[in-house]
């Protein structure tokens, strides 16, 4: 491994370091975007329960803001839901969007790994033909064995690239579409909220928590 490494030459290091931090990237997100963590499936039925018939108190809202980004916004509402149905939403709206701001962390730069890995490769391929070709014009004489091996230390590169980029790309993906929807229950379930504390709806939560 050692060997194919230094084969690669100085390119190999900042392919590696990317390889690195999309694995950081990766784990890290995967530990927070948990479904159970974002938007627990109970929280409305437990935050009906102890809201029904009063206002909600300012230890309840502390608490449930801590809980989890569900419970950041659902408590924004919350807090504003004698105001009436417009203030609670344009609360809600607020506090989602700095949620959602912290769901996508560190997306977009593991979406860069994946987007230039594949050129670090590209570049190191590049940097290593021409020495190669340079090589054989000093000397004057082309050996083909010595220039198959050659090039062939030449697309490591392009190889460590592409074996970085393909699962960045792929984990990105996988977890903006997590993010898409654990966004979209959030929102139902804010939805629900907004429409429960207005007598808009009866409250109906089943064991999951969902009306």
């Amino acid at each position: 491994m050692w060997e194919l490494i230094k084969s690669g030459g100085w390119l190999m290091l900042p392919i590696i370091l990317c390889s690195v931090a999309a694995m950081a990237i990766v784990a890290e997100r995967l530990w927070t975007l948990r479904p159970s963590r974002v938007s627990p499936p109970d929280l409305l039925a437990e935050i009906w329960k102890q809201v029904r018939g009063r206002q909600p108190t300012a230890a309840m809202l502390k608490t449930l803001r801590a809980s989890s980004p569900l419970g950041q916004v659902l408590a924004a509402g919350l807090a504003n839901a004698k105001h009436g149905r417009e203030v609670m939403k344009e609360c809600i709206e607020e506090a989602a969007s700095s949620v959602i701001h912290e769901l996508e962390r560190y997306l977009s730069a593991l979406g860069t790994v994946g987007a230039i890995a594949p050129l670090l490769g590209l570049l190191g391929t590049v940097i290593g033909m021409i020495e190669i070709f340079s090589g054989f014009m000093e000397g004057g004489m082309i050996n083909a064995p010595v220039l198959a091996g050659g090039i062939g230390k030449a697309l490591i590169t392009t190889a460590a690239g592409l074996i970085v980029a393909i699962p960045a790309v792929f984990f990105h993906r996988f977890l903006t579409r997590r993010v898409d929807e654990l966004v979209i229950a959030m929102e139902q379930d804010a939805n629900k909220l907004v429409e429960v504390m207005q007598g808009e709806r009866e409250a109906d939560f089943n064991k999951a928590g969902r009306a």
